[in-house]
């Protein structure tokens, strides 16, 4: 049982969870409690940390995995909530690249993310866009860490299903888009009605920042502007809520059930 929080393996961990660099660097993410991590494939776990009472609790599922005993410290001092919930692991990312995403729908749907800052938000619109049927995210790297632990706990396991990417150029992936014919549209308080266009064909929205909206230079690469109407003094919605909204009515205008 590892009982000491200076091994250098435990070291690590915290490491991971503190920095996006880290991360990077050994291509890896934490997940943290047992519901995500029994939905995590097992070809991508690398370590596994449990506690003796997880091991009790679940003896018969983990049969079939090797993990190391950690000190409830231990647990304690690597755990990223209040509650630690007995299971830490490190994880594989899944090397999916843009040509990879763009392969895999002939009338895709996908969602273009500039600039979102809350984890709250990047894991809520991930596990939306599952359940909606979107088919791929694709966002700027000053986008919130994707693997960054609070995203990964929002995201309830839709991180293993919904498929995304990161790309160091928006804008030259919104030109890529158009010349696959899928339809651009951005999501903007000067743009008309969402309801009045057509998506029953390709199509992509971008989503801007939670206080500044999509930059300039963005929107006017769109084909479209679009915004939800309000009512009342509110001027626009949460960019997962707006997110959320748009892509349902895109499987509403398809048909699908």
């Amino acid at each position: 049982m590892i009982s000491s929080t200076a091994n250098p393996r435990i070291k690590n961990i915290i490491r991971l969870k503190k920095s996006t660099r880290a991360r990077n660097d050994q291509e890896v993410f934490l997940v943290e409690g047992p519901r995500i991590f029994f939905e995590t494939p097992k070809d991508r776990i690398r370590e596994i940390y449990i506690t003796e009472a997880f091991r009790d609790r679940y003896r018969d599922e983990l049969n079939d995995y090797s993990y190391e005993l950690v000190s409830d410290q231990v647990c304690r001092h690597i755990s990223d909530t209040r509650t630690p919930q007995g299971v830490m692991a490190l994880v594989d990312r899944d090397p999916l690249t843009l040509e990879d995403l763009l392969a895999l729908e002939d009338n895709p749907l996908f969602l273009l993310l500039e600039n979102l800052q809350d984890p709250g938000n990047l894991g809520t619109i991930i596990r939306t866009a599952e359940g909606a049927g979107v088919s791929g995210i694709i966002m700027n790297r000053e986008t919130a860490d994707p693997y960054q632990p609070k995203v990964i706990r929002s995201t309830m396991g839709t991180i293993f299903r919904e498929p995304f990417v990161v790309v160091d150029d928006l804008k030259e992936t919104v030109g890529m888009l158009k010349k696959r014919g899928i339809a651009i549209y951005a999501a903007h308080l000067s743009g008309s009605t969402f309801y009045g266009q057509d998506y029953r064909k390709g199509c992509a929205f971008l989503i801007g920042n939670e206080g500044k909206g999509l930059s300039e230079e963005l929107s006017a690469s769109a084909d479209h502007l679009i915004r939800i109407p309000m009512k009342g003094r509110v001027e626009s919605l949460n960019a997962a809520i707006a997110a959320t909204v748009l892509v349902y009515e895109v499987q509403r205008q398809r048909n699908w059930e």
